[in-house]
């Protein structure tokens, strides 16, 4: 499970546990090295294993170990390893269809190739800095426990918008979100029947509750948040947006854009960026966040939204 760092966290220094840390690491460093060289041979998979980590000696990788780390892969992750007998090449095939976010398979990767590298890096550790996680700390565990299992979960509830939390509330999880530096749990209020979200970060003294629920069939959470730029997701229907980007800003959108609707049309000197979204505060204050490299050309309503934030600031200046 990964804390708040994003790193792999194993609860015990037991030998076995140390094995299968081990043997996760050689699994992603195979996945990672076929997806950075795209295609690869098997000899050339040979000859840098000899530099991996896992080679103490200059040792070789068998084809026999090697088939069975693909075998494990396609079941722990789900990624398939595939073979082109024309070119002697493994490669993996890449998904290119637009999807919210990334999927939890890209995360965990990501996460535990990070935390290869920075554990690698213990000698440098006082000049690599990363971004802190408060809300996986205390509550993720339940949470993910709660999801994977279908219990719903009981705690207490301080927004920051209330002087007083909200005592007892009870939820069945439906989804979680990681957004902004914040985990976000969605799911159906027990007490109103509707759903809603939360932060993980603003709940108190949570607890998995021994009954199960279902989720209704007609409910998917991918299409639930599929409009949606940040965590707020049932505000008013979507919305075709266009934006006038200048040139430095664009490379920047590009390379990680802010939503899967991105389309980009290049002119000379500025770039068009359209996106299909709900008009929500934080789509807006991420606009505002852009500064000048940014102007809204439609719809008319995300102009006014825009402005509107930006005169109130103007305010606290006068």
């Amino acid at each position: 499970m990964p804390n708040h760092l994003g790193k792999f966290v194993i609860s015990s220094t037991h030998p076995t546990d140390i094995m299968a840390r081990d043997q996760f690491s050689r699994y992603i460093w195979i996945v990672d090295t076929i997806r950075r060289y795209r295609r690869i041979s098997f000899s050339q998979i040979r000859d840098l294993w000899r530099n991996s980590p896992f080679s103490s000696h200059g040792e070789t990788i068998p084809r026999r170990t090697f088939y069975n780390y693909r075998q494990a892969i396609q079941e722990i992750f789900g990624i398939e390893i595939s073979y082109n007998p024309a070119t002697f090449e493994y490669f993996i095939e890449e998904d290119d269809e637009p999807r919210r976010g990334a999927s939890i398979t890209d995360w965990l990767l990501n996460s535990a190739a990070t935390s290869s590298v920075v554990s690698e890096s213990r000698l440098i550790a006082s000049r690599i800095f990363l971004e802190d996680i408060p809300s996986a700390r205390e509550h993720l565990n339940v949470v993910i426990d709660a999801v994977k299992c279908n219990h719903p979960v009981c705690f207490d509830y301080a927004p920051y918008t209330r002087v007083n939390p909200s005592r007892g509330v009870v939820v069945e999880p439906y989804f979680l979100n990681l957004f902004r530096q914040r985990w976000y749990m969605t799911g159906r209020n027990v007490a109103d029947g509707k759903i809603k979200t939360y932060a993980l970060d603003r709940i108190v003294k949570a607890s998995m509750l021994p009954e199960t629920f279902e989720i209704p069939e007609w409910f998917d959470a991918a299409q639930y948040s599929s409009d949606s730029f940040g965590v707020i997701f049932t505000m008013g229907d979507p919305r075709d947006i266009k934006l006038r980007v200048e040139p430095k800003r664009a490379k920047y959108l590009r390379t990680l854009p802010l939503h899967h609707s991105q389309n980009e049309y290049i002119h000379d000197g500025f770039s068009i960026f359209t996106y299909r979204l709900r008009l929500t505060p934080d789509f807006v204050s991420e606009i505002v966040a852009m500064g000048a490299d940014v102007t809204v050309e439609s719809p008319g309503e995300l102009r006014a939204m825009v402005v509107d934030q930006l005169r109130n600031t103007l305010k606290n200046y006068d």
